[in-house]
């Protein structure tokens, strides 16, 4: 069986950033896929699935409620190594196209104190796995350490 894509991708190079995986059409339309990635593959603990799905949570409402992102969002979700997310949006993008809407996002993670949309039992099949501070923490290590002054080295796969 032929490797996909995302398996392709040099995890012992891949370093934090904001990444195009991929572009797919859609009928008249095209997908971007991108590639979130918040650690180190392979040389740094993953995110615990407390936090990662606590973000999940909180970036899928971002970004669903976004004024210009909302009805373009396709997916947000985590990648199962846990070292990341996938966002999905409806058009042709670059990765510096993303980089202000990531810092909106992370931002708002960051600052975000209050219940978590869709913690309860009504809403979700795991609500009680979530962790707000590891959140809060992440999503400020990521816009502090990656989106702010991000460089063309955590835009694009490394070869």
């Amino acid at each position: 069986m032929q490797k996909i894509t995302s398996f392709t991708i040099d995890h012992i190079k891949l370093q934090p950033g904001v990444y195009v995986s991929r572009k797919d059409p859609v009928g008249d339309s095209l997908i971007t896929t991108f590639d979130i990635r918040m650690t180190s593959p392979n040389e740094e603990p993953v995110m615990n699935t407390a936090e990662v799905h606590t973000i999940e949570h909180l970036g899928a409402t971002f970004l669903r409620n976004h004024p210009d992102f909302g009805s373009k969002t396709i997916y947000f979700g985590p990648m199962g190594c846990r070292t990341g997310f996938y966002l999905l949006l409806a058009g042709n993008y670059t990765s510096r196209d993303i980089v202000p809407l990531m810092t909106e996002m992370f931002t708002f993670i960051r600052d975000y104190h209050d219940e978590v949309p869709g913690a309860s039992p009504k809403d979700c099949g795991n609500y009680l796995d979530m962790n707000l501070s590891m959140a809060n923490y992440l999503a400020n290590r990521f816009l502090t350490e990656v989106l702010t002054d991000i460089k063309e080295d955590r835009l694009v796969y490394p070869e």
